[in-house]
């Protein structure tokens, strides 16, 4: 994938640079008398003898080290290839001998011996120096310099170097968003649904092998939701299906998704800027600035986001409890705008050579607003007949929310190559408020109902965290670390009813809402790797202390959960059978912790068919997983990745619905909250394909089958869920000629029981991310098949500076997702759609230059060809 060659050749410029910039007088020639006259040139070529496009080349020679009094390798110049491979390197000094080097992602490195052949011209016959013959011999072509295709380590699994949108390793996938047009002018909701192995619903819910991952935010937890995201600012996703003992434990039957946001330092200038419209009316720009000189690294990224919806649902239930029967039907119409702003920015200070200090923020303002219709008809069997009775229920929602994140990083390289140690500060701040209005009006009585929900919370967000690398030889690496996550979260909210007689608003004493939530965990780990030359194995234990502690304020009462001591081992072992096969087994065990609005005791009206509600008496479930890895490369653009895993939770947060008498409209209801389950299991085989034809067709086939079980005995007396299920997902990217790129994704996700537990939450269906906790097991039910296909187009306009991109969500209407639940209690079948066939259209203009004085200009007769890149 040539954006990440780019990125990875540039950030190579960059270290010239830098060197470039403290060593002006070093080079022999220019300030010595020397002429710079000389040029070689030439082309690179792969193995097939097809021009290799951006990349480095390098020219080294030697100088006179005035600290240690001896000669010295120093590099003189250097540049990326074009397009076609061809690189050019001018005003060379022609005096002594060079060193050539060649560098390309996925490739041996090339060296090669250059010279101009010496100093003194030949003499004619007649005595005189021949300057033409000189003058040849200092326009030297080198000619086709061949790049082979490496093997190199990734993560302690050997496997080829790949260039493309996805990188399969054993133990990771890496996925490059920036490269993905159906994402382009979305949020991360919109680049997740293109990322093998994910899944993401209606309310930016996230499943990895239909479990809930732990979602980072570089490297980090975050209180920001994928909604406030804007996929322009992504560079890449991490899926890490079984996270080792140095990753965060949290994630339970699921891993890790890293999202990975673009951030530049290379040395100048470059940015860029966007602009985007869809068609429902909503909008987005942003731009993005980089600017780099000696010592100090800054950046900006600031993006504004419209966005507006459309939702419709509709629920079917049978009540078979109470003392007569009923059905009940409900339809859901909704329109929804969303506008958020999102600003960050950093500064990088290289201190030395071996020691750097980042600083970065950022800021995110959003508001939400829902309306929504609801129709509820309701019929009553009674033994004599069938009465029914109708009502519709306008509601309002407003949401306003706040986030702001600070980071301190601290990066210290040893001399020992590989050797580091980091330390980092991330605070994250975010607070809402949101009012919901509700107006219902009975027609079968004439009579009328208002009421209003008025929520307010803060979450804060501190983590604390060191990092130790020590690869104590080539082969053995050592690596321990410390964190610190504090999480401290409140939440009010007040319920009233209008009162027409005094025309105010009252305040409904039993339904006022105060509660308060803390979450600290301490853990440290360590962990050892030892590689052969054929196999080799990684021992890891992460030790964890956490403690969370509820307060229901209202009614004075406190709910406590503590931890003292968990042990969190992981052993992964790897065999590389030849060139192209590799296998690794791996064991790790997991927690997965209650969340905030799983354990809020108190219920959300939004829904009259589906009261929420969370359970402050939840445990974390245990996790218990085994997998393994086999992957294969067919060829440099072939390879597939296999992968058996199994995985068994302990206390499984599983979501569970019961009735409760209500008095306040003196009848029985149905509540959806969460219980501890006995147990769960899940199995199954997942494979992802990558085939590359002749650089001009991308295809990654995604398949995972399973089946999953859930006991919830425990809560209800035989009550056991099992289900086999498969999910499938296609990426296609085909280069057309003129510069236009075609890309189709599609999905497909069978009946699961697993299932994603509802979102928006108390903040009236908006937000995305869940709030209700996200995807959650469930016990007394399935979900019904959903399958969308998205397309986009894209046009790379002025030499690449450009790009236009035009893409469908949902072509055919079918993301339609739904579920179906069968209790003692009721039996009930539902289905929502929302913004289907949303068609947009965005421009982005890249812009930079690698300039080695930005900001005063020297006089370093330095060598600046194919300095100036552009991404």
């Amino acid at each position: 994938m040539k954006n990440l060659q780019i990125t990875l050749s540039v950030l190579l410029l960059s270290l010239w640079s830098v060197a470039l910039i403290a060593q002006q007088p070093a080079v022999p020639g220019g300030r010595n008398g020397q002429m710079n006259i000389g040029h070689f040139y030439g082309k690179v070529v792969d193995e097939k003898g097809k021009g290799v496009g951006y990349a480095t080349v390098e020219l080294y020679g030697m100088k006179f080290d005035s600290l240690s009094k001896a000669m010295k390798k120093t590099l003189i110049t250097g540049q990326i290839t074009e397009d076609n491979g061809d690189f050019s390197l001018e005003k060379l000094p022609v005096m002594g001998e060079f060193t050539l080097k060649v560098s390309f992602l996925g490739y041996a490195d090339v060296e090669r011996k250059v010279s101009f052949g010496g100093a003194r011209p030949s003499r004619r016959a007649d005595g005189q120096a021949d300057m033409s013959a000189m003058a040849a011999k200092f326009d030297q072509d080198l000619g086709n310099i061949v790049l082979e295709t490496q093997s190199t380590t990734l993560n302690e699994v050997l496997v080829k170097g790949e260039a493309g949108s996805l990188t399969l390793a054993l133990d990771k996938k890496v996925f490059r968003v920036d490269k993905n047009a159906v994402a382009a002018g979305g949020t991360a909701e919109d680049a997740l649904r293109n990322v093998p192995s994910l899944g993401v619903d209606l309310d930016g819910n996230v499943t990895l092998r239909n479990s809930s991952p732990q979602i980072f935010i570089d490297g980090r937890p975050s209180t920001l939701t994928l909604e406030q995201i804007p996929a322009d600012a992504i560079e890449s996703v991490e899926v890490i299906t079984n996270p080792s003992a140095r990753y965060d434990a949290s994630g339970g039957q699921a891993g890790i998704v890293n999202i990975v946001l673009k951030k530049e330092r290379r040395i100048g200038y470059n940015g860029n800027i966007r602009l985007g419209a869809d068609s429902r009316g909503g909008f987005q720009g942003g731009a993005d600035i980089n600017a780099r000189e000696g010592k100090f690294n800054a950046f900006l990224n600031a993006n504004l986001n419209s966005r507006k919806g459309i939702s419709e649902g509709e629920t079917d239930r049978s009540n078979l409890f109470g003392q007569v029967p009923t059905d009940i039907f409900q339809r859901t119409d909704s329109d929804n705008s969303r506008l958020f702003a999102n600003l960050r920015g950093g500064l990088d200070w290289f201190i030395d050579n071996r020691n750097t200090l980042t600083a970065s923020g950022s800021f995110t303002k959003g508001r939400f607003n829902n309306d929504d219709i609801l129709g509820i008809r309701t019929d009553s069997l009674y033994s004599s007949g069938t009465t029914f009775s109708e009502s519709v229920r306008n509601s309002s929602n407003e949401r306003g929310f706040n986030n702001t994140g600070a980071a301190l990083l601290y990066k210290h390289n040893f001399p020992k190559n590989r050797k580091e140690l980091t330390a980092d500060v991330n605070f994250n701040r975010s607070s809402s408020k949101s009012t919901g209005d509700f107006n219902t009006q009975f027609i079968t009585s004439g009579f009328e109902s208002l009421e209003r929900q008025e929520n307010s919370g803060a979450s804060n967000f501190l983590t604390i965290q060191t990092d130790y690398v020590d690869p104590i030889s080539d082969r053995i690496k050592l690596e321990l670390g410390a964190r610190a996550a504090i999480r401290r979260n409140t939440n009010n909210s007040d319920n009233f009813v209008f009162d027409p007689d005094i025309n105010q608003w009252v305040l409904i004493p039993n339904f006022a809402d105060r509660y308060k939530f803390d979450d600290q965990v301490y853990d440290a780990y360590g962990s050892f790797s030892h590689q052969f030359p054929k196999w080799g194995y990684m021992l890891g234990l992460r030790a964890e202390s956490s403690q969370y502690t509820g307060n229901l304020e209202t009614v004075d009462s406190t709910f406590t959960n503590d931890y003292p001591l968990s042990l969190f081992p992981s052993v992964f072992v790897t065999r590389k059978l030849n060139e192209e096969d590799n296998i690794q087994l791996s064991y790790t065990r997991r927690i997965n912790r209650p969340n905030f609005f799983q354990l809020m005791p108190f219920t959300d009206f939004s829904d009259s068919l589906n009261l929420q509600r969370g359970n402050p008496d939840l445990l974390p479930e245990f996790t218990n997983s085994l997998e393994l890895s086999y992957q294969n490369f067919f060829s440099k653009s072939h390879n597939i990745l296999i992968s058996a895993y199994y995985k068994q939770s302990t206390d499984l947060i599983t979501r569970y619905q019961f009735t409760e008498f209500d008095p306040g409209i003196n009848q029985e209801i149905v509540v959806n909250t969460y219980a501890n389950s006995n147990k769960s299991e899940a199995y199954g085989v997942e494979f992802t394909l990558r085939n590359n034809f002749k650089d001009k067709i991308e295809l990654t086939t995604n398949v995972n089958v399973y089946n999953s079980l859930v006991d919830a005995s425990n809560v209800e007396a035989g009550l056991i869920n099992e289900q086999f299920s498969w999910f499938i997902k296609e990426n296609v990217s085909i280069k057309l000629p003129a510069a236009f790129t075609f890309q189709i994704s599609g999905e497909y996700q069978s009946r699961t029981a697993l299932s994603a537990g509802g979102g928006g939450g108390r903040f009236g269906g908006g937000g995305g991310g869940g709030h209700w906790g996200g995807p959650t097991n469930t016990a007394q039910g399935y979900t019904i098949p959903v399958w969308h296909v998205d397309v986009a187009i894209r046009k790379d306009l002025f030499k690449r500076k450009a790009t236009l991109t035009l893409n469908v969500s949902d072509v055919f209407r079918s993301r339609r997702t739904g579920s179906y639940a069968e209790s003692q209690y009721f039996i009930q079948d539902s289905w929502r759609i929302r913004d289907p066939q949303t068609v947009r259209l965005n421009f982005s203009y890249r812009f930079g230059k690698m300039d080695t004085s930005l900001f005063k200009r020297k006089n370093t007769n330095m060598n600046s060809e194919g300095m100036d890149m552009m991404q």
